[in-house]
């Protein structure tokens, strides 16, 4: 019976053993931390003498902050008290003395990296303040010391080129650089490229955040806009065939001939990158990758004021706009021109209009016909009243002469 009770004994205090093992085992509060340069720890304050902070952090030994580790932008030290609990960084986990070495002011720093890894793996938006600008674009500073790139290229174009468009040619660089000084001090909405913390290196764009925020701007607008829609928006860009205008995200062309109901002749006379009109949608296809804008079709339509203001047989002041082997383009009224054909610039055989009108003279002519549908005013010189044959002068008389002798001749 004693045999038995001891082996129970024994059973009881294996146990017991095994269970204070276990919970030993399973409490972290005793196991020394492993730190590594970098690391950002909390700890209790210890002690603080003399421009020195003592701090326990669970380490093999207690750590101290001192010298210019102590400054920081949000916290101010000398407010601290031995009971604190302070985030630091490890500046090296044993010095020379065995010591670890810790920061503050790199607490603060090493945040302020943590956040710009995040916002470039969620693709946010950083804001950036403009410090220099180089021939390869602007030098920005995001907080807490850290600076960035924006190359030339990842600007939008109408900061960096006066109308918008990108250009060449032997003075353009320096107009460039004074363009990009003059952001300095400037705050820029971008997002991150490219981040390498060990090489402190860090590549930024702006393009990437105005691009988003046309394509969202653009889904928006999709959404509600229709043909027959009145919109204002931004001329994005300029060609010999027209204008494409960037409504609310949504891009398109004003064609030459949705410009104006007055014939065009140069559109960079009328028009610069960045003006402000108003258009209206007047196509809208394949899903909005086609857009059409009108600028005209908001104006009032003169050829409806010419139906009421004139009729046929009226003699009106005009003025020749060109030349031409077939006759005369004549401008009576705003956005309003009718064509002299050569048959009607004189009584007599015309072979070249000029001999008869030069462009920007100022004339009479008749009105012979007004077509509303073909948009069609004809005119006539030799049917106005008041029509005088062109005075000619010494030298051009001599001309005219010499003209109608080799007309003769041949």
């Amino acid at each position: 019976m004693e045999k038995k009770t001891k082996v129970v004994d024994t059973d009881i205090k294996d146990k017991a053993l095994y269970s204070e093992l276990e919970s030993f085992l399973s409490d972290n509060t005793h196991i020394i931390k492993q730190l590594s340069k970098g690391d950002i720890v909390e700890g209790d304050i210890v002690d603080i003498n003399n421009g020195v902070i003592v701090v326990d952090v669970g380490y093999k030994s207690e750590g101290i902050v001192a010298g210019r580790e102590l400054k920081s932008d949000t916290l101010d030290w000398t407010t601290l008290k031995p009971g604190d609990k302070l985030l630091v960084y490890v500046v090296k986990p044993e010095d020379e003395k065995g010591q670890l070495v810790l920061s503050i002011r790199r607490t603060q720093q090493a945040s302020a990296w943590l956040a710009l890894e995040n916002a470039k793996k969620n693709n946010d938006i950083v804001d950036a303040i403009v410090v220099e600008s180089n021939n390869g674009g602007l030098i920005v500073e995001m907080g807490k010391g850290i600076r960035g790139f924006i190359p030339t290229s990842q600007l939008d174009a109408t900061r960096v080129y006066s109308n918008g468009v990108r250009q060449v040619g032997k003075d353009i660089s320096s107009r460039v650089q004074k363009r990009l000084n003059s952001l300095i001090g400037e705050s820029i909405k971008t997002r991150i490229i490219e981040l390498d913390r060990e090489k402190n290196r860090i590549i930024l764009s702006e393009k990437m955040v105005t691009q988003a925020r046309d394509l969202e701007k653009r889904a928006n607008t999709l959404k509600k806009v229709k043909e027959g829609d009145a919109l204002e928006g931004t001329i994005s860009g300029i060609t010999p065939f027209g204008v494409f205008v960037n409504a609310q995200g949504l891009e398109g062309l004003v064609h030459l001939s949705e410009l104006s109901w007055d014939k065009v002749e140069d559109i960079g006379a009328i028009y610069s990158v960045g003006d402000t009109v108003k258009v209206v949608v007047i196509g809208l296809t394949d899903g909005g990758k086609r857009v059409a804008y009108s600028i005209k079709r908001l104006q009032q339509d003169p050829w409806s004021q010419a139906i009421s203001q004139f009729k046929i047989g009226d003699v009106v002041d005009g003025v020749i706009q060109k030349v031409v082997p077939y006759g005369a383009f004549v401008r009576i009224g705003e956005g309003l021109n009718g064509l002299i054909h050569i048959s009607e610039l004189s009584d007599k055989l015309v072979k070249n209009p000029e001999d008869i009108v030069k462009s920007g003279q100022e004339v009479k002519v008749k009105i012979l016909s007004i077509s509303s549908t073909e948009r069609h005013l004809g005119l006539s010189l030799k049917a106005s009243s008041d029509v005088k044959a062109p005075q000619l002068n010494e030298e051009e008389l001599a001309e005219a002469i010499d003209a109608a002798i080799d007309s003769e001749i041949k």
